[in-house]
Order: structure tokens, then sequence, then C-alpha cells
């Protein structure tokens, strides 16, 4: 199973808790033996890619420019694809599930958007609300407190979905 992991690149949004949030994240992928897709680059993606990678498992980086030599030191395979933000489609596309850890920017938005958009299902570590122009809060993102409640919510949404 290949799971996305989004959230925000370096910056001021990637918080130490958030960063540890991910690494748990990656680790928990990585230990159930699936595939960790992400931008490949800082922040959120380096920290998941780190986790996944000291657990032994793969991690791929969807790269919005042209040089492989951008990706975070923990991508094991780079995909340069030169296409900037339109990338998150491709990682999207690519992913069984989302999981979004964080606040992230409008690119984390845009891609858990994306995921819903193609029926992905997506879990929610801490990330943005959705909520109508009553605010009424869309209930679209499962929700989770817990970094290996993300990946097992992700793992049987997944399952569901491919049957």
């Amino acid at each position: 199973m290949i799971i996305a992991v989004i959230g925000s690149g370096a910056g001021l949004l990637a918080l130490p808790e958030v960063l540890a949030d991910a690494e748990a994240v990656g680790r928990e992928i990585g230990r159930r033996n699936h595939t960790l897709i992400c931008g490949g680059h800082g922040g959120v993606m380096e920290a998941a890619c780190r986790g996944a990678r000291a657990a032994g498992g793969h991690t791929i980086g969807v790269l919005p420019g042209a040089d492989r030599g951008d990706a975070n030191e923990y991508v094991e395979f780079p995909i340069v694809t030169n296409l900037g933000s339109a990338r998150n489609l491709v990682i999207v596309l690519s992913a069984d599930a989302v999981i979004a850890v964080g606040h992230g920017g409008y690119g984390t938005l845009s891609e858990i958007a994306l995921a819903f958009v193609h029926g992905k299902p997506v879990v929610g570590l801490k990330t943005w609300r959705l909520s109508d122009d009553a605010g009424l809060e869309d209930q679209s993102i499962m929700r989770v407190d817990d970094p290996a409640e993300a990946v097992e919510r992700a793992v049987a949404a997944a399952e569901g979905v491919r049957t």
C-alpha cells in the first residue's frame, strides 16, 4: 500500500511537535511495510521520510522541480516532475490514502481537496478543519490524535476503498 503524508515544508508551520508527529507517522508506515509518498522536500515531508526509512520502509518523493538533488536525504525514489504545485495531483493519485500532519499551508489544503475529488480517504492529525458557509464542520477528514492511529485509520480506509 502507498500512503501519502502531506504537510508543511520547512518554515513557520513546521513546528517541532508537528515534525515529531510526522516522523512517528513515517515510522509507523515503514514498520507496517507500506510505502510513503510525499512532496520530497523538508519539514513534514523530510520528518516522515526519516521515520519511514528508520523503520526499514520505502519512500517516494514527487518533486516540483526538475532536479532530483532537491529531494531530502531520506527520499529513496525521487520523481522529478517540473510541474510545480501541480505535482500535488501526482502525489494524491499515486496514494491509496492520505495523512495530513499539521496545519500546513495552501499546498496541503489543495492536496486534501484533490484527495476528496478523487475518492481518496484523508486522515488528519492536527490539520485543517473544513466548514460550510453556516459554520458547520465538514466531517470528511477522519480526525485522530495519535500517529499510530493515523496510519491504522488510513490503511483501514484504503482497504475499504479498494474492495
